[in-house]
């Protein structure tokens, strides 16, 4: 066994408690990522006694064999025509004794400037649209009046309101409420389907599947001019954010980025590229901006060339740094915090 002298001893015991500062570090750095929240707010444990995880959860009881049943077999239905397709005038496509339905009535404007004596109404045509309120779905019913001008001996009658998408029964109060609470309230085509149907309201799938792509084209207009404002921003705030999109091979996906770009107006957009390659900043940006702009952005390098390239100021983002300080709580715990506090201060 080797023999060391007390300056050594000393040294050898500074190495390892080095060593061991490190791989606690480390340690702690995991069961973060792991257990911990991944929000990075400033928090305080309520009970400092609470248990780890590890500790409450007890071992799951054993199961019992899954039990089988035999399963009569069935008969596939035949494909029915979607009623809430094409502008079918007078088949309903709901239960009327459970859904709401508003009557409108559409004047004609060739019997506005007549008498009741001139004009004959021989029949009444019915329209039906789709709409939402807040909180409900509601059918509109529009009536249609034909009429026979008793001096001409012709027969007239309004056409139906235009609708936002051409030839279909989806109100406008539909078709937006359709994307909102798909894309702002997550909730899924197919589950928006189901409240239909709960509601009484027979349509299908693939009815909202297109009328949500042909809403969506229409908004492209709407898009492209919100871009061209954010692009015209002296101030520019930027990310990118992977996405899992497209099949890459049997049971796996592609990796993908959206590239959030926020403007001085609270306007947001978020263009798509398969890609992290630095000539996608190029690509949404361009290079000509306003004397003084600025972009924002975290420690990616493609940014920073980006800045020095096209002459504009590179400014880094505070919730980045922060980071730093949150990690270095372990280490450093009263400057860390102090930080911290300074740091949220900043961001108000």
């Amino acid at each position: 066994m080797a023999s060391y002298s007390p300056a050594q001893f000393i040294a050898l015991v500074q190495t390892l408690a080095t060593t061991v500062q490190s791989l606690q570090t480390q340690l702690d750095w995991f069961q973060r990522q792991m257990f911990g929240t991944k929000s990075e707010r400033l928090r305080v444990l309520e009970n400092a006694q609470q248990l780890a995880l590890g500790e409450v959860l007890s071992p799951a009881p054993e199961t019992a064999p899954a039990k089988e049943r035999m399963v009569a077999a069935h008969t596939r239905r035949e494909p029915q025509w979607d009623a809430a397709v094409g502008e079918a005038e007078s088949v309903p496509f709901f239960d009327e004794a459970r859904v709401p339905v508003e009557t409108i009535e559409v004047p004609d404007p060739q019997t506005q400037e007549l008498s009741p004596d001139q004009y004959e109404v021989i029949s009444r045509k019915v329209s039906y649209r789709l709409a939402q309120r807040p909180g409900s779905y509601v059918i509109l019913k529009y009536l249609r009046s034909v009429v026979k001008r008793r001096d001409k001996q012709t027969i007239s009658c309004t056409p139906a309101p235009a609708g936002v998408i051409e030839g279909s029964r989806a109100d406008v109060s539909f078709v937006a409420g359709l994307l909102v609470d798909k894309f702002a309230y997550h909730l899924p085509l197919y589950r928006q389907h189901q409240r239909l149907e709960d509601g009484g309201i027979h349509v299908s799938r693939p009815w909202l599947t297109q009328l949500s792509q042909q809403s969506i084209s229409m908004l492209e207009p709407i898009y492209e001019a919100q871009f061209d404002s954010i692009r015209a921003d002296r101030v520019k705030a930027m990310d990118e954010t992977p996405i899992k999109a497209g099949r890459k091979e049997r049971g796996k996906l592609k990796l993908a980025y959206f590239w959030p770009v926020y403007g001085g107006h609270d306007e947001v957009c978020f263009p798509f590229f398969p890609s992290r390659d630095a000539q996608n900043v190029y690509r949404i940006l361009g290079v000509d901006h306003a004397p003084g702009s600025v972009i924002l952005t975290d420690g990616y390098a493609a940014y920073a060339s980006y800045a020095k390239k096209v002459g504009i100021a590179h400014a880094l983002c505070w919730s980045h740094s922060r980071r730093e300080f949150v990690d270095a709580q372990a280490i450093e715990p009263q400057g860390a915090l102090e930080a911290i506090r300074r740091i949220g201060a900043l961001r108000g």
